[in-house]
């Protein structure tokens, strides 16, 4: 009898926290969506998000009359053909994590666990495109001059500083067309990578759910018919 209740409770706990976790999934943060307004085509700055199937990048121009992310990255450290880079994309990540599938070493599931479920440090990855990549889900939004400095700021803001002001290169390789610096904050489950990529496309005026912990979500969010 005892036992039938536990697993009645326990069940009924998992059940509540899917329910939960579905309405925040389909629920947005935000309800006015400024993404994607067709009157800001000659004015306005189109940005990318893209979905590698468990993260989500945010993809912008290097160079806009608004932001110029040459005066914060040395972009032929970045890139072997820096001179044709036009776009880079952006994510937080947990930092054992991004620099083990770096080098390539297989991931044990310690840091998997740990990632999930502890507080550990995070780093950003940068990495620089010559055009937008189409090997990933993508969406677009275009947004005013306003919100995209707001975003730009976020992103500039998330990078760790050392005590010259400088940020804290962990590892930058050209061949690789990327680098990894330290992030301020610790990665948990409670703020992941999709996470911070919606804390971003909010300042930028652009839908995102309540519960942003898978990046299907944030794609969902973002308006499909945008065509930037």
């Amino acid at each position: 009898m005892f036992k039938n209740r536990v697993f009645r409770l326990i069940l009924s706990t998992i059940l509540s926290i899917i329910i939960c976790l579905i309405i925040g999934y389909i629920t947005p943060r935000n309800w006015h969506d400024n993404s994607c307004n067709m009157t800001l085509l000659d004015k306005g700055i189109s940005i990318y998000i893209y979905n590698t199937g468990i993260h989500t990048d945010i993809l912008v121009p290097v160079r806009t009359k608004t932001w110029d992310w040459q005066q914060y990255f040395n972009l032929k450290l970045i890139a072997n053909q820096s001179a044709s880079i036009k776009y880079l994309a952006f994510g937080l990540g947990d930092r054992a994590y991004f620099l083990e599938t770096y080098t390539g070493t297989s991931l044990p599931i310690v840091t998997i666990i740990k990632a999930l479920f502890l507080p550990t440090p995070s780093a950003m990855r940068v990495l620089a495109y010559k055009n937008i990549p189409q090997q990933y889900e993508i969406k677009c939004a275009i947004i005013n001059q306003s919100n995209y400095r707001r975003l730009m700021k976020f992103i500039n803001n998330s990078f760790q500083l050392d005590a010259q002001g400088n940020k804290v290169n962990l590892i930058v390789d050209s061949n690789y067309g990327g680098g990894f610096y330290a992030a301020k904050g610790s990665y948990s489950i409670l703020r992941g990578c999709n996470d911070w990529t919606a804390e971003g496309m909010k300042l930028a005026g652009v839908k995102t759910p309540v519960w942003s912990g898978l990046s299907s979500s944030i794609m969902y969010h973002i308006n499909s018919k945008c065509n930037c």
